[in-house]
């Protein structure tokens, strides 16, 4: 199906041939284009769908997301999962009347009287700074909106609707709480029928179902929505991971640094976090002085930078930090640990010349690349350019957005555009990985930064002892510890590689008896920094067998007479699915060189 685009309305090739319309011609296929068109389409059939069954309902919006939509309404009935079948069967009767969809425009002051009783609509034209506003129709529904849409309804007919929830007024909890319904849509049945294929994979792999299995973290409403409390097992993990990463920067050439977590605000607004980033943020009063709780960690290291004089022959220098930072997230926007309020980046940032930009960025996109293929990970990197709310001229922006082309070139590396996506500070490159079961997700950044030096006026002496100005380049491989282990758990589903493992090695004594054995094998392995747990309650050994591996142990050895008067232990490896005996040194050796043969 093709149809023809003209002032934000598209419209069917036959009746644009009909009327002697001419505009661009879109094809209904699976391209991104096309997907929007169908998604936001899709949303407005679920709204009329809605109005349908529930005269009462008024709607706030319903936006396209990533391979779907959702609409934000309010209904006087309680809804729930079961009632989504019937919503779902009344859009499926509507597309088949193939209404068409039409647009209009009326004054901003015509549509506030319009909408004159509905609260809802009053809060999205509060949104609206244009005087005219456009308005999509298609039967006896219509809705507020920019659009572009399908030429009609008719054309809908691969989509799902696949959850339905609570959702504050704009995202903010101080506001009323609407009903928003999710669906997917696409344009093709067997698009459809994958993506459902992997939403059932998601739902079994969910981080937030296999951390209260593992025990790996838990969140209390008595701390606060948004911070994460990490258990044992979570913290052994996430230990592991920043030991190996500490290794692998110290082997690269930097430097550990820590910021403090509080900075006075006059250095926030001398970076320009206040103005681009303070709704973001948290502030406190300490001594009649604004501080600013820290949402990234450049201005600490800056002033790192700062205590000493630098020479050209310092240079490149790099600083990392696990750097704890806070963000003001939206109580509507949280999820699990992939969005926090408080979280830890592995953050870093490179003090180069202009001459090293390249040779810099080269090599952090080959600390990436050894990252992503030991997790098994697919990944692709995108150029985000400068968006609307930025620092800098234009020209700093394209020499800094051109040299990161530059270096990418260089090596030949892919690389998309996302237009408008840099930091309000400079242009950056976004790595974004595909997992287990093809789900795309955001995750380190590499940014270019001639604005942060500039305004803090950083300098180092050239060679002809001339005081230049250093380029800052800010990294994180992971984006946060806290999302990338999110994403690790749903990728293994669980079923975490022995080097990162919470727990390594479960030992099972039989009885009582075996316990010394049990303890001074738990002490080998403690030598040679491999977790793990003893698993002695007072329960039987087919439970403590089945409670190991409920935890997702990779290795897991039972102590019995036999084992303690040979010195073996018999192992059960829950990766190869195989059993086998080993002498009790041999067992060390094989654990030390499992957790120890993996180097970023």
């Amino acid at each position: 199906m093709i149809g023809i685009e003209r002032d934000g309305e598209i419209i069917d090739l036959q009746s644009a041939e009909a009327l002697g319309v001419e505009g661009r011609a879109i094809e209904f296929d699976g391209s991104n284009e096309a997907l929007e068109l169908i998604r936001h389409s899709a949303a407005h059939l679920l709204a009329q769908a809605i109005k349908k069954l529930y005269s009462n309902a008024i709607f706030y919006v319903g936006p396209t997301i990533k391979d779907g939509f959702y609409y934000d309404f309010k209904v006087d009935e309680h809804l729930g999962e079961d009632d989504l079948k019937k919503i779902e069967k009344e859009m499926l009767s509507l597309a088949k009347k193939k209404y068409p969809i039409e647009r209009y425009e009326i004054s901003k002051s015509e549509a506030r009287e319009k909408f004159a009783d509905d609260h809802l609509k009053q809060a999205v034209l509060d949104n609206i700074a244009d005087d005219t506003v456009s308005i999509y129709r298609q039967g006896d529904f219509e809705d507020l909106c920019r659009g572009p849409h399908l030429p009609n309804i008719g054309l809908l007919r691969f989509f799902k609707l696949v959850k339905i929830s609570g959702a504050y007024l704009g995202g903010d909890s101080k506001n009323e709480m609407l009903t928003r319904i999710y669906g997917v849509a696409f344009a093709d049945k067997e698009s459809l029928k994958a993506h459902m294929h992997m939403l059932e994979q998601a739902a079994k792999r969910d981080h937030r179902k296999i951390g209260n299995e593992m025990k790996l973290f838990t969140f209390r409403e008595e701390v606060g929505a948004g911070f994460p409390i990490w258990l044992p097992a979570g913290a052994r993990l996430r230990s592991r991971l920043e030991q190996l990463l500490f290794k692998a920067h110290r082997k690269r050439g930097y430097e550990p640094v820590r910021g403090p977590e509080m900075l006075r605000s006059d250095l926030w607004r001398r970076s320009g976090h206040y103005d681009n980033y303070g709704e973001n943020m948290y502030f406190t009063q300490i001594d009649d002085l604004e501080f600013g709780i820290k949402p990234m960690n450049c201005v600490g290291h800056i002033k790192a930078y700062e205590h000493d004089l630098h020479s050209y022959r310092d240079l490149p220098l790099k600083y990392f930090e696990y750097g704890v930072v806070h963000r003001h997230e939206m109580t509507g926007a949280l999820h699990g640990l992939f969005r926090v309020r408080e979280f830890t980046q592995d953050d870093a940032h490179i003090f180069c010349t202009a001459e090293q930009i390249e040779e810099q960025i080269i090599e952090v996109v080959d600390f990436v690349d050894k990252i992503m293929k030991t997790f098994e990970f697919d990944y692709k990197m995108m150029i985000s350019t400068k968006p609307d709310k930025a620092v800098g001229s234009d020209e700093v922006w394209d020499i800094s957005t051109q040299a990161l082309k530059n270096a990418m070139d260089s090596k030949s590396l892919p690389y998309e555009i996302d237009e408008g996506g840099g930091a309000f500070y400079g242009p950056k490159i976004d790595i974004k990985i595909t997992d287990a079961i093809g789900r795309e997700w955001q995750c380190g950044t590499i940014q270019l930064d001639f604005n942060l030096p500039e305004r803090f006026l950083l300098e180092y002496t050239g060679e002809n002892n001339n005081k230049l100005q250093p380029v800052m380049i800010h990294r994180a491989i992971l984006g946060s510890f806290e999302r990338f282990i999110g994403i690790l758990t749903e990728h293994y589903a669980g079923e975490f590689p022995i080097f990162i493992a919470p727990t390594q090695v479960a030992i099972i004594p039989i009885a009582q008896s075996h316990g010394k054995y049990a303890k001074n094998l738990a002490d080998s392995l403690m030598d040679i920094g491999a977790d793990f747990e003893i698993f002695d309650k007072n329960d039987s050994l087919a439970k403590r067998i089945r409670v190991a591996e409920k935890g997702r142990v990779p290795i897991i050895v039972v102590i019995g007479d036999e084992e303690v008067d040979r010195e073996r232990v018999a192992v059960r490896d829950r990766r190869t699915r195989e059993q086998y005996e080993l002498g009790a040194d041999e067992f060390i050796k094989f654990i030390e060189q499992k957790i120890s043969e993996v180097h970023f």
